[in-house]
């Protein structure tokens, strides 16, 4: 699985028809449609999809046609973003009416289009589960146990200077084992 850590953007035009396709992470999804919602009020449909995971890992996704017939522009969106198994992404794609009706097979086709255009251009991150862990040194082995989980790639995300050092690392599984 994969997301991405910030916003891409790609263009496509078919029979006059603009579609511009922005591809970002899914907490900044209200933002990034409000935003574009401002940036292009002539705009005729702001069609979105996303896929994230929620706290029980369960995939969860939702898409919008906004306004196109049923089915020809949030499916096709949604199904691009599974295809490339994006998660914690989302999609919104701006289109400007170009005079011609494309058809619903023209639509599916168009805003599949889009969306595979911008994730073509997108930097895509290998999405890992990363846990936390804790543990405690002596004060005199903070500085090696420091240099080896950096080593590992490990994160050390608090240190707690009690009688021993108490670190919160995090990982993933496979780098925790290695401790």
């Amino acid at each position: 699985m994969f997301f991405v850590e910030k916003e891409f953007v790609n263009t496509i035009e078919v029979t006059k028809s603009k579609f511009i396709a922005h591809l970002c992470p899914y907490v900044d999804f209200d933002k990034v449609l409000q935003r574009l919602k401002n940036e292009h009020p002539k705009a005729r449909h702001f069609v979105y999809a996303y896929r994230y995971l929620n706290e029980f890992d369960q995939i969860v996704e939702n898409a919008s046609d906004d306004g196109e017939p049923r089915g020809t522009s949030g499916k096709p969106t949604l199904a691009v973003l599974a295809g490339n198994e994006l998660i914690n992404t989302a999609v919104i794609t701006v289109r400007y009416f170009g005079g011609t009706l494309l058809g619903t097979g023209g639509l599916v086709r168009a805003y599949g289009d889009a969306v595979n255009a911008v994730v073509k251009v997108a930097e895509l991150k290998e999405y890992k589960k990363l846990f936390t862990k804790n543990i405690e040194v002596q004060y005199c082995d903070l500085s090696k146990t420091e240099y080896m989980l950096n080593t590992i790639g490990l994160t050390v995300l608090s240190k707690n200077f009690d009688a021993k050092v108490t670190l919160e690392i995090c990982g993933t599984k496979e780098q925790l084992e290695l401790m």
